[in-house]
């Protein structure tokens, strides 16, 4: 049997109170749950440069070709930088930190922008200061190690991240987890009430009898309330007193 958009519209009326209770409860829980229990992460960020190399220190400009040449090269760096030739400096140099070689490369993310010398340093943690500290340290060794690595000294150090600021965390983000858990209930409670559609098998109306048996309906029983029962005894009680005043008068 096919389903227009009215039966589905009426699907969803009738159990609108399940659909909206499901997400309400969902949508409170993402909340309650972004703001008590998981804890905030902070994010802290350097940038560093590949520029020209100081072999090529007397020219005056860069070519072209020198430019590509260092844009390509960030590829490479972004490799480098999370290798035990990097990570293991900083573990030894910094063990304040108390993380693992293979810890920090886990923590650290480097990325640039298409076509640009430029890349960016991120490490999240739940203390600022910590994951400041730490992308700090991680941009200071990467500058200081990579001649030896790739002999060339092309990278510098445009910023670091600063010490004295409070940032707000960048997770959890209330907002998107409410908006997440608002339509990801609302398409679970969607699907759970065209399931219980499905799954139910009984005749409730005449429409769905012709459809079904294709003969006509002869007759059906309402349904009554205790209110249409009342009124109906009434109505029968009244004729019946009005019969007995006739009967009497005759």
């Amino acid at each position: 049997m096919e389903l227009e958009l009215k039966d589905l519209l009426q699907m969803i009326r009738k159990r609108l109170w399940l659909i909206v209770s499901f997400v309400i409860l969902c949508s409170a829980l993402a909340a309650v749950v972004s703001v008590f229990v998981l804890q905030p992460e902070y994010e802290a960020s350097t940038k560093l440069i590949v520029n020209k190399s100081n072999d090529n220190a007397a020219v005056t400009s860069l070519d072209l070709n020198t430019v590509n040449l260092n844009i390509r090269l960030i590829d490479t760096y972004k490799e480098i930088i999370k290798t035990p030739a990097i990570m293991s400096v900083v573990a030894e140099e910094h063990p304040e930190f108390g993380l693992t070689a293979g810890e920090l490369s886990k923590k650290i993310t480097v990325s640039s922008v298409n076509n640009t010398q430029v890349m960016t340093l991120k490490v999240q943690d739940g203390d600022y200061v910590r994951a400041a500290n730490i992308v700090n340290a991680v941009s200071t060794v990467f500058q200081r190690e990579i001649p030896g690595i790739m002999n060339v000294d092309n990278v510098s150090v445009l910023n670091m991240a600063p010490l004295d600021v409070t940032p707000a965390p960048v997770s959890p983000n209330v907002t998107l987890n409410i908006a997440i858990a608002f339509v990801v209930s609302l398409m679970i409670a969607l699907g759970f009430v065209f399931l219980l559609e499905y799954l139910d098998d009984t005749v409730k109306t005449e429409q769905e009898v012709n459809q079904l048996l294709e003969l006509p309906v002869l007759t059906m029983v309402a349904r009554m309330t205790e209110q249409d029962f009342e009124a109906a005894e009434a109505k029968y009680s009244k004729r019946k007193v009005t019969e007995n005043r006739a009967a009497l008068d005759q």
